[in-house]
């Protein structure tokens, strides 16, 4: 019998819950809705959804998962923002609820591992993974481990009209709103100043082009400092990559740049990478 992993992938607005052995293959999974601000709920929640998912619990190591906030080493999790609670034992409450072992870390990081671990960059010996939605989060593996990981780096300073700024603040999906703000344009989000730049508004292009130049600084900045053989990029600015995606490449000559390869199941997938090598140690 094929081992397998619970993996868990826990955001602000779904929970996704899947089984997957050892070849990644995805056997069982059940996606529901997140439960927001009352930690005792949440918990209960995240216990239920398993429970319904995952029909037999034989040949299961662990459970692993990713959640978008900052997570301590024996999976106690610091604050979960957009879940709105904090101080959330999330390992040790499945472990006595389970009575398996429990696997916590940051979505950035584990979506990182599979992208080093399966598909087509799994041949390279390092790659830096970077999402870029609501905010930017990045994480490095080297041969297949994470390194010297930080998906704070979304918060590394920037420089714009002499002001300094959270990069994450100024280039993510949100960040893009508040840079067409700064610059007299006022729009909804990210995609109606892409839309605008599509169509060939002045202004928009200006600040597309002001985001360009932010994003090649902070991804040769990386490049500098940890020379990754690729880097892989998500999140919800790539629905827009048939306009950015060549011309970031161009103002990055010195570095690849490709889009992620495990896509939505990236979170599951890495959760399960995880486990895995947790278990074998």
């Amino acid at each position: 019998m094929k081992k397998k992993i619970i993996a868990l992938d826990i955001g602000g607005t779904n929970t996704r819950v899947a089984l997957i052995n050892e070849d990644y293959e995805v056997e069982k999974i059940l996606i529901k809705p997140t439960v927001v601000g009352n930690l005792d709920m949440f918990l209960e929640s995240v216990k239920n959804v398993i429970l319904e998912a995952i029909p037999s619990f034989e040949g299961v190591l662990a459970i692993s998962g990713g959640v978008p906030g900052r997570v301590r080493h024996d999976g106690y999790i610091y604050a979960l923002p957009n879940i709105h609670i904090s101080s959330i034992p999330l390992a040790q409450y499945l472990e006595k609820e389970f009575h398996l072992p429990v696997y916590i870390r940051n979505d950035a990081e584990v979506a990182a591992l599979a992208e080093a671990n399966v598909g087509p960059f799994k041949t390279l010996k390092s790659i830096f993974f970077v999402t870029i939605s609501t905010g930017v989060g990045g994480a490095l593996c080297i041969d297949g481990q994470l390194v010297n990981s930080s998906y704070e780096i979304g918060h590394t300073m920037t420089s714009y009209h002499n002001e300094i700024h959270e990069f994450e603040h100024m280039a993510s999906g949100t960040g893009l709103r508040r840079l067409a703000e700064m610059n007299g344009l006022y729009v909804n989000n990210a995609k109606e100043l892409l839309d605008l730049v599509k169509n060939g508004h002045p202004g928009a292009k200006k600040i597309y082009n002001d985001w360009i130049k932010m994003l090649a600084e902070w991804i040769e900045m990386n490049q500098f400092n940890f020379e990754p053989d690729a880097f892989t990029l998500t999140g919800g600015v790539m629905k827009s990559k048939d306009l950015f995606l060549e011309d970031l490449r161009r103002a990055c000559p010195n570095c690849r740049i490709e889009e992620c390869a495990c896509g939505q199941e990236a979170g599951l997938i890495g959760a399960a990478v995880f486990g895995f090598q947790k278990s074998a140690k």
